[in-house]
This record gives C-alpha cells, structure tokens and sequence, in this order.
C-alpha cells in the first residue's frame, strides 16, 4: 500500500489547498436533491482525487459523493469511497470542523484510510495493520482529559434533544463531519461518536479504518460491522468509541441508541 498511500497524500493535500484557496477567493453554493448544499470547492476536490484514481489506479472503483454512481464499482475488488468535502455547511460558515475523506477498500472491507482537515494541516491516515498516523508519525490514543466523556453526536439529533436523557457523565457536542469525527475518536480526542441516522459509504470508508486501527470500536447501532461497496451505499447509523475510553461507554451508549430506535420507529 507504499503506493496507493504516497499518491493519496500528495493529491489529497493539493486538493486541500484548492479548497482553501476558494474559500478566500469565493464560491458558488447550489441545493441537491437531498436539499444539502454542494459547492464548487465539492466538485473540484472530486475532480482532482478522479483524476488521481483514473491516472493511477485505472483499474479500481469508484464511489464518491460528488460523482454519478457506477453500478461497475459492484464487480471491482479494490473501490475508492470518497467523500470530496465531508461537512459542507461548515466549510460554507468557514468553520474548521470539515475534511476530505478517501478510503481504499477490497472486498468490502477498508485498506487505506486518509483523512485529511486543510484549516488545521491535520492529516490522518492508516494502513491495514500498520497502525493510526497523523501527518505522517504513529499516533496512540489519548486518554480521557477530564472526567466526563465527551462524545460528537449528530447536529440534527442534537438540536432535537435526542440524546438529552444522557446522564451527567457524559458531555455531548454536535460534529459537522462524521469523518472527521471519527478521526478525533481514534486520536482519542473525544471518546465516541454516535448517531442513528443513516449514513453513506463515503461518510465512513476512511473513518472506521482509522478507528480499526488505532485499536477502538465501530460498529452499526445494532452491533454489525459494515461492509462496504454495496448496492445501495448507506448505513443505519453508527456508534464509534476510542481506544482509552471506559469499557463501560460502548453499552451505556448502546441501551440509549437502542431506547432512541425505539422511539424513532413508534
């Protein structure tokens, strides 16, 4: 993977700076479908990660947010799942809470995971069993700073006051990008990111490496593991916990994922 990694960190950073730089100089924004808002800096951090795969890696799939999706991609063994800005509305509000997600996988399961936030020059990335990297050096979990848990949560379910039955051991705060959520979790950063609202492919192929690798959980609010490269690319959620936080926090947050389904369903 010496390869595949040296060009996704080289293409993935200039495609950052083409963010930032219109970011400075000016945007359009227009509304899909879906009504969440798509950028031009969305469509050229796209196109140059497109280029980077068809140059290169001419033989593998490809699902990004931003590009049509071909059915092809079912039939490859090896698909880049790529999300070109993960966090839109907060790149729009100029918040630095948003990133370029690229994740590698083969036969369902993630490689390659680069994950990579301009405003603060982070980038993550991890290898299949060679361990969690942030801007290139090894990386081990960070315990817990305080003694709260702080766990990201989905901003929709946060404003709705979903997880508000949480008790006062844990510290709840929205995140703007699963992504780069899922990046902070495996830092140890934050102890888990969790949400019961689906999720697609491109949101998670980068993250739940990163997690994977640095000796964390991930997993479907329902406990499954995801298997990447489907027909219909999207999860039910997820529940992601980091490395150095309690053994009792994965549970704690299952029961109220589980009572929150429950409610949603009825």
């Amino acid at each position: 993977m010496d390869r595949e990694l040296a060009h996704v960190t080289r293409t993935i950073r200039v495609a950052g700076q083409r963010a930032m730089d219109l970011a400075q100089k000016g945007f359009d924004v227009q509304t899909k479908k879906d009504r969440s808002p798509v950028t031009t800096a969305d469509l050229e951090v796209d196109r140059i990660l497109r280029e980077m795969q068809q140059t290169h890696f001419p033989d593998d799939g490809w699902l990004s947010e931003e590009s049509p999706d071909d059915q092809a991609r079912l039939a490859k063994r090896r698909v880049w799942i790529v999300d070109p800005i993960d966090g839109t509305k907060a790149y729009v509000k100029k918040m630095p809470e948003y990133c370029i997600s690229v994740g590698l996988v083969e036969a369902g399961a993630p490689v390659l995971a680069v994950i990579f936030n301009p405003s603060t020059d982070e980038l993550f990335s991890a290898v299949r069993g060679e361990g969690l990297h942030v801007n290139g050096r090894p990386v081990t979990p960070a315990p817990p700073a305080g003694d709260r848990s702080e766990v990201l949560v989905n901003l929709w379910e946060f404003r709705a006051g979903r997880w508000a039955d949480l008790d006062g051991g844990i510290l709840c705060r929205p995140m703007f990008s699963i992504a780069h959520a899922l990046a902070l979790v495996a830092t140890g950063r934050v102890q888990a990111a969790m949400t019961i609202q689906s999720q697609n492919e491109w949101d998670m192929a980068a993250g739940v490496l990163l997690i994977q690798e640095s000796g964390g959980t991930v997993a479907d609010p329902m406990g499954r593991p995801f298997v990447f490269n489907q027909a219909i690319p999207r999860f039910r959620g997820v529940i992601a916990v980091s490395a150095t936080a309690g053994n009792e926090l994965r549970p704690f947050l299952q029961t109220h994922a589980d009572r929150a389904r429950g409610k949603k369903k009825r």
